[in-house]
Formats: C-alpha cells, sequence, structure tokens
C-alpha cells in the first residue's frame, strides 16, 4: 500500500489542472507566445551544440511536452538550454554526434532514479553567490561560443569557449567578416529594441525573419542553417552496450547533475513569481530525466527547464500545463509546415540571438547586490564563476560550494567561543578564587581547540563553574574537549561544575564521558546560583584547609553549602 501511494505522487493527476476551466484562454495564449520565443532559441541551442538545428527543434517538442505532463511544475517550459549546450559541445567533439543519443538517455536515467530516490531538495544547498557565478559563467561562454559564427568562421580545435573563439577570429579575413557581422549587429539591434516598443513583441522571431529576408534579398555571403527535416524521425534505441556506457558515464553523470539543477532552479524561481502553488521538486527530477530519455530516442539533446522561456510564460498568462504543452505543439507545426523558410535562417543570426540572450542572463543589480554583500561571498562568486568558464561547470559548483561551506565555517568559528563572566549579585569574599566560563555559539572540531586552551590556561582558581546553556551547537569534538577541560583541571585540584546541559546534548554528553569526568554527580547544575552557592562552600573549605597549613593567618569564614539535589536537566 505505501509503495501504491508512493508512486501516486510521482504520476500525473487530475489536480495539475484544476486550475484549467478558468485559465485555458490564457494558458493558450502564453503556449503560442512561448513557441514563437522558444523556436530561434531552439534552433541556436541546437547548432551551438554541435548537434544541429533539427535536433534542438526535436528536443524542444518532444522534451517540452513530457516534462509538461509528468514534472512537477505546473508552469515550468523545458527545452534546450544555454547551460546543457555548453556540457554536450566537448562531448560531441570528443565522441562524434552519435553519442549523443546515448549519453541523452543515460543522463535522463540518473535524473529519473535521483527523483525516485527524493534527491529534488538538495538544490536548496546551494548558496546564492554559487548560483549567481554559476550563472555569470554560463552567460559567458554562450556569448564566446557564438563569436565564430559571428565573424563567419568556424569554432577553434580548442575545448575552452575562451581559446576557440580566439583561435576562431585569427583565422578569419576582413572582408569575409562583414557580412556576419552585419547580420548579428541588425539583430542585436531589434532584439534590445523590441522591448521598448511594446514588452511583448517577440523580439527575437522578428529579428530573425529581418535578418533572413535581408540576407537573401541582398545575396549575403552567410552560412545558412541548411535542410531540416519536415518531420519527427521515428524513436530508436540507441546503442548502449558496455564500452558506450564506460566511455560516457562521466559526462552523462555532469549532464544528469546540470540538469537536475538547473530545472529546480528555473522551477523554484517559476513558483516565486507566481501564484500557481508549489512545485514537487522530486516529481519534477522525475519528468525532466524522462523528458531527456525521450528525447534521446529521437535524436534529441538532453533538456531542463528553461528560466527564460519559463518566465514568459507566467507573464503571457500561464496558469497550467496546457501553456508547455501548446508551446511543444507550435513547434511541431514549424516542424511539418515551415522547414524550408527556416532552413534559410543564417547562422549569424542564430548568434546575434543567443548573445543578446547571454547577456541578458547577467543582472547589473543582482551582480552589485552579491559584490556588495560580504567579502566572502563576493569571493565564492568570482571563483565560481572563472572556474565555470576556465574548466568546467560542476567543477565549478563543487569548488563554489566548498569555498562557500569554508567561509561559512570560519564565520561559525567566529560567532561560537568562551567568555569568562563575573559572578552575578553581591560580590563575597574568596570570589576571585572562581571562575566562571559561558559557553558561546557552537563548540565543535574547528572551534574546540581554542576553547581546551582558553580554559585550560586558567590560573590561581578553587573552582571553575562552565556554562552551557547557551551552547547551541555540539558534535563529539566539542564534547570530548569538555571532558578534557574537566579532566585537566580536575587534576590540577581545581574543582569542575557544569550548569545548564540542554536536554537535545544530553545523550552526547553522556555517551563521550562529560558526565564521567566530574568528581561528583553533585557538580552538575541547571541553575547558576546554587553552582555558585556550591563553588563559595569549596573555596571556603580550601581556605580553611590552607589556613590549616599556615596557623600563621586568620582563619577564612567558611559559608555554609548549599543544599544540592540531583537536576532534572532543562534549559534557562
Amino acid at each position: 500500500m505505501k509503495i501504491l501511494v508512493a508512486a501516486r505522487a510521482f504520476l500525473p493527476a487530475r489536480q495539475d489542472y484544476a486550475l484549467l476551466p478558468r485559465t485555458w484562454k490564457g494558458d493558450l495564449v502564453a503556449g503560442v507566445t512561448v513557441g514563437i520565443v522558444a523556436l530561434p532559441l531552439a534552433l541556436a541551442f541546437g547548432v551551438s551544440s554541435g548537434a544541429g538545428a533539427a535536433s534542438g527543434l526535436i528536443t524542444a517538442v518532444i522534451a517540452g511536452v513530457i516534462a509538461a505532463v509528468f514534472g512537477g511544475s505546473n508552469i515550468q517550459v523545458s527545452g534546450p538550454t544555454g547551460a546543457m549546450v555548453v556540457v554536450l559541445g566537448p562531448v560531441i567533439a570528443a565522441h562524434g554526434l552519435g553519442a549523443l543519443a546515448a549519453v541523452s538517455v543515460l543522463a535522463g536515467v540518473i535524473v529519473v532514479a535521483a527523483g525516485l530516490l527524493k534527491l529534488g531538495r538538495v538544490v536548496t544547498l546551494l548558496p546564492w553567490p554559487v548560483i549567481e557565478g554559476f550563472t555569470v559563467g554560463i552567460a559567458v561562454i554562450i556569448f564566446l561560443q557564438q563569436v565564430p559564427a559571428a565573424f563567419g568562421a568556424k569554432p577553434g580545435p580548442s575545448s575552452n569557449a575562451v581559446i576557440s573563439a580566439i583561435q576562431a577570429i585569427g583565422t578569419v579575413s576582413p572582408a569575409s567578416v562583414l557580412a556576419p557581422v552585419a547580420v548579428v549587429t541588425l539583430v542585436a539591434v531589434i532584439m534590445v529594441a523590441s522591448p521598448r516598443i511594446h514588452p511583448r513583441i517577440p523580439g527575437s522571431l522578428i529579428a530573425i525573419i529581418i535578418a533572413t529576408v535581408a540576407a537573401q534579398f541582398l545575396d549575403l555571403p552567410v552560412t545558412r542553417i541548411g535542410a531540416l527535416p519536415d518531420s519527427l524521425p521515428a524513436p530508436m534505441m540507441p546503442s548502449l552496450d558496455l564500452a558506450t556506457i564506460t566511455a560516457l558515464a562521466g559526462s552523462a553523470a555532469t549532464i544528469a547533475a546540470l540538469a537536475a539543477i538547473e530545472s529546480l532552479l528555473s522551477a523554484r524561481v517559476g513558483a516565486s513569481i507566481s501564484d500557481t502553488g508549489p512545485y514537487d521538486a522530486d516529481r519534477e527530477l522525475l519528468g525532466q530525466g524522462l523528458a531527456s530519455v525521450a528525447s534521446g530516442f529521437f535524436g534529441g539533446m538532453p533538456a531542463t527547464g528553461a528560466i527564460a522561456r519559463t518566465a514568459v510564460n507566467i507573464r503571457s498568462g500561464g496558469r497550467t500545463r496546457l501553456a508547455a504543452i501548446t508551446h511543444a505543439l507550435v513547434l511541431l507545426a514549424v516542424v511539418y509546415l515551415a522547414t524550408g523558410p527556416v532552413s534559410r535562417i543564417p547562422l549569424a543570426a542564430l548568434a546575434g540571438v543567443l548573445m543578446v540572450t547571454a547577456t541578458r542572463m547577467v543582472s547589473l543589480k543582482t551582480l552589485r547586490s552579491v559584490i556588495g554583500s560580504t567579502r566572502a561571498d563576493t569571493v565564492v562568486f568570482f571563483v565560481t564563476a572563472l572556474i565555470t568558464v576556465s574548466f568546467d561547470l560542476i567543477e565549478a559548483v563543487e569548488i563554489g560550494i566548498a569555498a562557500a561551506a569554508f567561509f561559512a565555517l570560519r564565520a561559525l568559528v567566529r560567532s561560537s567561543g568562551v567568555h569568562r563572566e563575573e559572578i552575578p549579585g553581591p560580590v563575597h569574599e574568596g570570589d576571585e578564587h572562581i571562575a566562571v566560563f559561558r559557553l558561546d555559539g557552537a563548540l565543535f572540531f574547528a572551534a574546540a581547540e581554542r576553547v581546551l586552551e582558553r580554559v585550560s590556561a586558567i590560573r590561581n582558581v578553587d573552582v571553575v563553574i562552565i556554562r552551557m546553556s547557551q551552547l547551541q551547537i555540539l558534535d563529539a569534538t566539542g564534547a570530548r574537549t569538555i571532558t578534557d577541560i574537566v579532566q585537566a583541571l580536575e587534576r590540577r585540584g581545581i574543582t569542575v561544575l557544569i550548569k545548564g546541559i540542554q536536554e537535545r546534548h544530553l545523550r552526547l554528553v553522556t555517551q563521550v564521558g562529560v558526565l564521567d569526568s566530574l568528581r561528583h554527580h553533585k557538580h552538575l547544575f541547571t541553575e547558576l546560583t546554587p553552582a555558585v552557592e556550591h563553588a563559595r562552600s569549596h573555596v571556603a573549605r580550601a581556605a580553611s584547609a590552607r589556613t590549616a597549613h599556615n596557623p600563621g593567618k586568620n582563619p577564612q569564614p567558611v559559608q555554609p553549602q548549599a543544599t544540592l539535589q540531583t537536576p532534572t536537566l532543562k534549559e534557562d
């Protein structure tokens, strides 16, 4: 029964379309709008990855439908994205175009498994500076990848986008550059000007149409997309023998991680700016994984949720999955009805679309927010961005998380500490022989040594009271450190009293031996006042003992010993 309930949570349900009777008109309009916006992007991403324009179009159609039906978001729009292009390009260059279908299926299976294992919430652990640095790095790579097409050249042999762009520029002649650069400039001007005329004008599509017509009319010497299939290919299972799986396993894992991260981030952003309710992270992974598997069967690319297209969907009135399904059907109509005109689109026009898209991915307001936050977050942001551009996307995320964890750990260590306090209330004779230490914040492996050194260095006291009621975080190393402190002080003849162990720390301190290290079980207190009274009685007895050994000195008055009971532990 539990298995059936768990399985039902991953399946499409009537609730997915609960708003449809009221929103279907808006969903259809939004779907058509997103389809128009997605067409040039699908073509451009396909070409830029090396898979071809047809592959990008097929991915947008197949993955767009599957992810919309099986995913965990009501307004997510999926398809080929710039981040996936960045990862997929080197894979195709290294293993050939024949590896595309296999790596799509393998990556999809990994994402499906992540969803079934309920790993969807892991993305919430990504720090904001890492996400922004990752986004900026991807934007830079996408822009640089378009440089060869923008100059009418072939990409350089290097797999690094920066080096490849420089190599491509070095091969062009001034005469051959004029036409493609003019097309790119025309596209960019139209895309930048369109929103200022009206925010809903599909600037990228209009720019593509005008650039294509101009190139045809003027007979410009620019490379075109070329022939496209006028129907979807029949689904085919890619070859997945052991040798292929072994060769592509690493690439598939990288693509799967990227697909999961980008899809969940897009779904989270979509949920935050829409009124369609929360998204199901685990079901979203299942839907995106199935979309990549299906795309691979039809010769397409791995798919992810697309933040830009999802935002367009929401702004255009999309509220249910019908909008994303409609967007895919619009692109399907292009495959069957308009492949002729599409085949004449200049590659430089697509390069211009992606250059403007990459530029728009970088928000100056967000950059100022990150850089103006803290020094640590600024470092994490730039480290992630630089590694994304210079090396590898997944490595960039991993190193960015590691850097963020380091700075968070350092901040936690700085916030933790041990403070010597004055004894509250009127001063009694002999109080100078009592030291009260308060443990604050966190006592764990990174901060334990500093606390040990501070408390163990105390001199000229008879009693040490350790207050633990303000201690928020305690691990085994921290608990062992308290044990070492108690044992070190007791060996020197200093009585140790512990006050305020919290209930959540009691099992740990008992297991590690903190309580056993105390001289007497009555040296454990829940309140400070009885602990101080007990400490004063110890000081008085110690003073009497010193007087007995030095009869010439006046005896110190002995304070009455406080009545002690074994306490019930609680926070104070």
